[in-house]
Formats: structure tokens, C-alpha cells, sequence
């Protein structure tokens, strides 16, 4: 890995390394678990260079591998983070084990499903993060209640939740049933918890949140639980000039990865169909004997004549 002629800060450099994001970087610090030298960090304002040795949790950091980005469906009921301390069940606890130390690329919280886009990149992470970027994020919400896009697009100017402005929002009423109402929510900055707390300034009250699309990214066809690698050409194509990606090497087939621990993978699937036994003789392909078709046994032995030509 390069190093600035000056050293670089260690967060930014275990941000670099896929360790984590450089503000969770600053709390792995914090809590003792980075080593320089064979001595514990103790504050961030600390540059490392080549010749320094880090480990984390002691252990060395491997190089670090080129940026990669998955598509994840995130069911309802999970924390994005990687330890939560209420002990409930996270993102990354539920994820296939093959994947390796992922961060997520913003947060749902734990009532939320949809999109969530997964990197082993810090500086990835951050450059898709930031409201620079200008990447617009988009929701599914249905609500109890009733409005009219007339109150919708009073969204549109930006409001402030607890004194704070937000930007634009776009709002736009897709089905009222009910008491309950499905509307589209298009947003560029994705404060906390933002599309409940403006739709709740309407006396609206989100109870379900689907996030379809971060950026170019989609959530498509993609399963609860289930997680898609982004193909590098693709990923070089649309963030290329945020991060820098590597060139392009085709990779062999199979980057689809099946659900996590709580559903059998899809190939176990697909093995436990070929590996099925062959009919048995039951079926509309069985094998018949030739002659007339076979009926119930009569009971009477035949006799040697019986059944010769006359």
C-alpha cells in the first residue's frame, strides 16, 4: 500500500485497509484494539508510514484488496452495525460467512428493508456517504393517514426537523387505501430516520420503509437476506472517478451469493434437485412391458396351454 511522503492519519489508512470507516476507525482506537509498533494507540492524531507495523485486534492488517460493492436486501428486524449493545441481531451477523469483513454504505434502521449497499472499502464507503456526491436515494413508504400531494410537495423546499434544515424532498402520492397511503420519497442527503420524521411534520406515520435505489444501484429482484456482488466493470463505471478502481479482470461466473445462515443457499438447492433419485418405475415415462397392460392378478395359476396361439 502507498504512503504520502508525510505519513498518513491511521484512521484514514484502516479506512484505506477495509478495516472499517474512518469514524468507526477513530472508536477501534478509542477502545484500545489498535496497535502501532507493538504499542496501543491511544489517539487518532497519529500518522503511519510504510516501515510502521499495524495490527488490529493483534493481528496484521492484510494489503488491501481492490474496492468491491455489493447489493444487500435487508429484511426488517436487523441493526445496521456491526455489534449492537441491546444484543440484537445485525447486518453482519446474518450475512454468508464466504463474505468476509464488509461495512455498509449509510445505514437502514432496524424497521427498515430494502437497499444497502455493502464495501470492503472505507474511502468507497465515504465517498458514497457524502452529500457531495449528489446521489439520490429512494424509498417506498406506506403511512397511516391521509394526504394529498398538495401536502406532499410542501416537502419539496426542504423542511427543519429539530431546528435543522434538510434539503429537497420529493414526495409523491402514489395510492390512498384506506387509512393507510403508499408514497414515493426521492431524497439526496438521508439525515436519520428523515423520510419517518417529514412525513410525520404531515401527520403521517411511517409504518413500513423499503429503500429501492441508492444511486445508480437498484434493489431489483434481489431476495430478503439475499446479498449481489456490483461486477468491477460496472463499478468502475459509476464510481470510478470517486475511488480509485483497478482495471477491469472478468471473474468466472457464480457472484450471486444465496441467503445468509437462516435459509439453505440456493446451489444446496440446486444439488439437492440433481441429486434426486431416478424414477422408479411410477410416472407417465415409466417403463410398461409390451402386450396388454398389466391388471390385478386372478389368483389362478395358469396353466402351461393357457395363452398359446390356437
Amino acid at each position: 500500500m502507498e504512503f504520502p511522503a508525510d505519513g498518513e492519519r491511521i484512521a484514514k489508512f484502516l479506512a484505506r485497509s477495509g478495516v472499517a470507516s474512518r469514524r468507526d476507525s477513530e472508536k477501534l482506537i478509542e477502545a484500545g484494539r489498535i496497535k502501532v509498533n507493538g504499542k496501543v494507540l491511544t489517539t487518532p492524531a497519529f500518522k503511519v508510514t510504510a516501515k510502521d507495523t499495524v495490527l488490529f485486534d493483534n493481528a496484521p492488517i492484510a494489503d488491501k484488496e481492490p474496492p468491491r460493492l455489493w447489493r444487500y436486501h435487508k429484511p426488517a428486524g436487523l441493526v445496521t452495525s456491526h455489534k449492537d449493545e441491546q444484543g440484537r441481531e445485525t447486518v453482519f451477523e446474518a450475512l454468508p460467512q464466504d463474505l468476509g469483513r464488509v461495512i455498509s454504505v449509510g445505514r437502514l434502521d432496524i424497521t427498515s428493508e430494502g437497499l444497502l449497499l455493502l464495501t470492503n472499502d472505507g474511502e468507497l464507503a465515504r465517498a458514497l456517504e457524502l452529500p457531495s456526491t449528489g446521489w439520490q436515494r429512494k424509498y417506498r413508504a406506506r403511512a397511516y393517514g391521509k394526504t394529498t400531494q398538495a401536502d406532499l410537495d410542501k416537502l419539496k423546499a426542504g423542511i427543519k426537523i429539530d431546528g435543522i434544515p434538510t434539503g429537497p424532498i420529493e414526495a409523491e402520492l402514489e395510492r390512498q387505501t384506506g387509512d393507510n397511503c403508499w408514497i414515493a420519497v426521492t431524497l439526496r442527503e438521508g439525515k436519520n430516520r428523515e423520510v419517518r420524521r417529514a412525513l410525520d411534520t404531515l401527520g403521517l406515520k411511517v409504518n413500513r420503509l423499503i429503500r429501492i435505489s441508492y444511486g445508480p444501484f437498484q434493489l431489483g429482484g434481489i431476495s430478503k437476506g439475499e446479498v449481489e456482488e456490483v461486477k468491477q466493470r460496472i463499478l468502475r463505471q459509476q464510481v470510478g472517478h470517486l475511488v480509485d478502481i483497478p482495471e477491469y479482470v472478468p471473474k468466472p461466473k457464480g457472484q450471486r451469493m444465496g441467503k445468509p445462515k437462516r435459509g439453505t443457499h440456493a446451489s444446496a438447492k440446486r444439488f439437492a434437485k440433481e441429486a434426486k433419485p431416478a424414477p422408479t418405475g411410477r410416472g407417465k415415462f415409466a417403463h410398461k412391458p409390451k402386450g396388454k397392460a398389466q391388471g390385478k392378478p386372478s389368483g389362478k395359476p395358469r396353466s402351461p396351454s393357457q395363452g398359446r396361439r390356437k
